[in-house]
């Protein structure tokens, strides 16, 4: 039998910390998954435009 060794949250990588705070967010809003989906598309293809800028205005 094999143990399943977990990291506490504060140890996780900070995208999972992040992760896991907007998933709770999302669900405390009780929104239909759809929704959400829609949500996360546009907040996704916000911050690429983001990094992208970034990345183009970097020396």
């Amino acid at each position: 039998m094999t143990k399943n060794k977990t990291t506490p949250l504060s140890e996780a990588a900070p995208e999972m910390q992040l992760a896991v705070d907007l998933i709770l967010l999302l669900e405390q809003q009780e929104l239909p998954a759809q929704l959400v989906l829609s949500a996360l598309q546009i907040v996704q293809q916000d911050y690429q435009r983001k990094l992208a800028l970034a990345l183009s205005a970097s020396p």
